[in-house]
This record gives structure tokens, sequence and C-alpha cells, in this order.
């Protein structure tokens, strides 16, 4: 059974007067206000803000009232203009470069090649039989200080500024705070999708105190990823391992920025499990979990195992006041094509998607600000062009069943069209204008607006 709990970076952010609402854009969750709708004249469902090539639901708090609510005015949301790197095969480096970190060991490569750049990202090589890298004695505390002296130089501390709208539609500037990884001497970095979400400016400071303006290359919320890059180079990059040949109890170090002011804070102790189910806003992801210490502001930092070798990136602590000790971090086996994908794309390539924007109301205060009388899963708009369209999908069609399973929420519509392939069809029971239909959907590839744009 997948357990619940709450990323461990951006409840940073100033969020004091802000709002209770969260989307998912085609599989992105994003902050947005009640300003940031546009609800459409009848109860169902009328013309919303179209968003092409993505899903998003809409949650409010629950609440009363006799009249309706005037229709709130479209906000626009800022975000950093993604950078796409070039789609080209990547290549594999023939030669071997041996490692010098003093007090542990192994072999790593130039393994790939990324894009028609320069761009190198390292992968650690098995010396051994068991697939495993040779190494020092991960209870020596030297050995502990060798690998930090090692890998700290690739871990970076992440700030944020993002505009917001309050409750009576003004506008502020909230700041965030994270950690990231450098992936490649010339300026990658990787870290999580909710440190840098809907952030208008991003700064990465490295460890010797430099701070850079990041542009944000990619982002995906299904694996809660995101690429930046820096103009720099000569960077200290860090050398992926292999997470899936980590073992039960092996020493786990953490290298991050807690609490958003604690940059290069050093935590350590041991791999606690594997393959722990997790979900975290809505995605049930597999995750590594770790009892060294996690906190607010770790978000984005690196995992790193007794050679130095970066095995997971940190995303997650647990939420519960009584608990300690329980941290989890992305497999780097599960974020390697992913970063990869994010560096040559863009975007995260195979994800199907419907091409629809989709509300889900689930109180009555809610159906009362967007003008309809049933709870439940309404089409916002759908995308030109896409296969909703030509299925003949329309705006406040509400949608009772997907591959013969009750729509209760827009999460039950996600789990249905993951559960498919590009090309695939979906079919769908929807309710419009008193009338149940049936209509099948042919699912294309999922492309972020700002890539396709």
């Amino acid at each position: 059974m997948a357990e619940n709990y709450q990323n461990g970076s951006n409840d940073l952010q100033n969020n004091s007067q802000g709002n209770p609402n969260v989307q998912w854009n085609g599989g992105e969750y994003r902050s947005a206000s009640p300003a940031g709708q546009q609800p459409g004249p009848g109860s169902d469902g009328g013309s919303y803000n179209e968003i092409p090539g993505q899903f998003q639901y809409l949650f409010q708090n629950s609440g009363a009232s006799q009249q309706m609510p005037p229709d709130p005015p479209k906000k626009q949301h800022k975000r950093p203009r993604s950078r796409r790197g070039a789609k080209t095969a990547l290549l594999v480096a023939a030669c071997m470069v041996l490692s010098v970190g003093a007090g542990f060991g192994g072999g790593w490569a130039a393994v790939r090649y990324m894009g028609g750049n320069s761009t190198v990202l390292y992968q650690a090589v098995p010396e051994n039989n068991n697939g495993t890298l040779t190494g020092s004695s991960s209870s020596s505390a030297s050995a502990v200080a060798d690998v930090v002296a090692k890998v700290s130089p690739s871990v970076v501390e992440i700030t944020t500024e993002s505009l917001a709208t309050s409750l009576f539609v003004q506008q502020y500037v909230t700041d965030g705070a994270g950690s990231g990884v450098i992936l490649s001497e010339d300026g990658y970095i990787v870290t999580n999708n909710h440190v840098v979400e809907g952030a208008s400016k991003i700064t990465v400071t490295t460890k010797d105190g430099q701070s850079y303006d990041a542009t944000l290359i990619g982002t995906d919320s299904k694996t809660d990823l995101a690429v930046l890059k820096i103009e720099a180079q000569g960077l200290t990059a860090a050398v992926m391992g292999d997470s899936d040949a980590l073992q039960v109890g092996e020493e786990a170090i953490v290298i991050g920025n807690p609490l958003g002011q604690l940059g290069g804070t050093v935590t350590n102790g041991i791999i606690s499990a594997k393959s722990r189910d997790v979900t975290i806003d809505g995605e049930t992801m597999s995750l590594l979990q770790t009892n060294a210490a996690v906190n607010p502001g770790n978000s984005g930092g690196g995992l790193f195992d007794s050679n130095g070798n970066l095995v997971g990136i940190i995303n997650a602590k647990s939420s519960g006041s009584d608990v300690e000790g329980l941290g989890f971090a992305i497999p780097i086996n599960t974020a390697r094509p992913v970063i990869e994908d994010l560096i040559n794309s863009g975007y995260v390539s195979g994800r199907p998607s419907m091409g629809v924007s989709i509300i889900d109301i689930l109180d009555f205060q809610t159906a009362m600000r967007y003008q309809v009388n049933r709870l439940g899963v309404y089409v916002m708009s759908v995308n030109p062009g896409s296969g909703a369209e030509a299925a003949g999908l329309k705006t406040g069609d509400y949608i009772l069943s997907a591959d013969g399973s009750e729509v209760a929420s827009s999460a039950d519509l996600k789990a249905a069209v993951d559960s498919h392939e590009v090309g695939e069809s979906i079919s769908l029971t929807i309710l419009r204008g008193g009338s149940v239909m049936d209509v099948s959907v042919t699912l294309g590839e999922y492309v972020p607006v700002e890539v396709d744009s």
C-alpha cells in the first residue's frame, strides 16, 4: 500500500497570503490562485481557459454560500522559459577514466554525450564480480569525510522567486529554496520539479559561493524532476551510480541545503529500504528510503553511496510531526532516463495525453464558483487537433467513467490514461446536456505547451 508523504522543500515558500488551490497540468502540479481560472457560464461548465496538451484540476476549500460569485478574472501564470536541448541520439564513449578520490575507489567513465553539444554525464563502472564498486568501509568516519570532500562541490543551493496572487487579487513575490546536483562540467543541474515549479527567477549558488542565474531546461512532475542550466565551465560533476545494486543497510550520505540556509550540510545513515511506494501530491513513486536526516530545503540534493556515487535525488521526508528518520530519494536509475530526455528534448517523451484540460469539482463552493450543479470531473477545454477533439469531446462535458471504471476525481482519469500507450484508445462515458454517451479517444503524446510553442 502506498503511503502519503509531502515534498521536503517548497514548504519553505512564503505562502501566508497565498491560496489553497493546486492544479495538475498534463501530469504537472502547479500552484494557482482562484483568480487563475476563467469559469464559463451555465451549469454544464461553459467556456474555460485552454491550456494546450494538458490536463489540470483544481482543489478549493469547501464552504457554503447562498449566491453565485462573479466570474474571477484570468490570471497569467509566470514561468521561466524552457530551453530545449538538441534531439540527437546518445553516444557511448569507449574510454575509461579512473577516479582519484582519496580513501575510496571505483572507476567511472564518460559514458553519455548529450545532444549535439559537448555535455558529458558520468556513470560509475562496477569493478568486482558482484556488480558493486569497491571502496573503504562505510563504518569509518574518515571514509565518510573522504567521500564528502570529493562530492560536496557537486551539490548546489537553489533559491527561487515566484509571483503569486492573494485572495484579494493582489500580486506579491514568494521566495523558495532547495538543493541541486551538478551533472556536467558545463552546468547542467538536476533538482526536484517542486523546488522550481512556478518560479519566475531561479538562482544557483555553488559551494565556492558563486551565484548564477539558471535557465529551466525541462520539468517532469510525474517523477518530480527538473533540469536547470547555468553558464559555467569546469564544474565538479557528480558520478551517477547504480541504485539497483544498493543493499539495505549500506552507508547513505545526504548533502543539501536544509531550511534553505544551511548549504553544504552533510548527514549520513543507511539505506533503510528499497522500492518503497510513496504517494506525493497524488503521484505514487517507488523510492529509496534512508534514515539520514532530511529536512525542508534538502529536496533536490544528492544521496550518495560509500564510494561517492550519486544513487538518488532527495525529494521527500515524512510529514508526521512525531516521526523522524524517514527520508526518501528518487533512485538514480529512475532519474537517469528522465534527465536525458529533459536535456535533449525539454520533456519526457512517450507520455500519453487526450489533449484536454480537466477541472475537478470536489465541493459545493467550487461548484458555485464555476457555475455547475454537479460535483465531479469536467472537461475544461479541448485542444485543437487532439484526439479529444476528433472524438467530439466538448467544454463542459461531465466524465462519468473511463474504460468502464468510475471517474470520481481527476486522479482516476489520470490513472486510466497512464495505463495506455501513445496511439491507443481510451473509452469514456460522459454526460452532456442530460444525455449519457460513449466516446473513444485516441491518445497522443504529451508535449508541454512551452516546448510545443
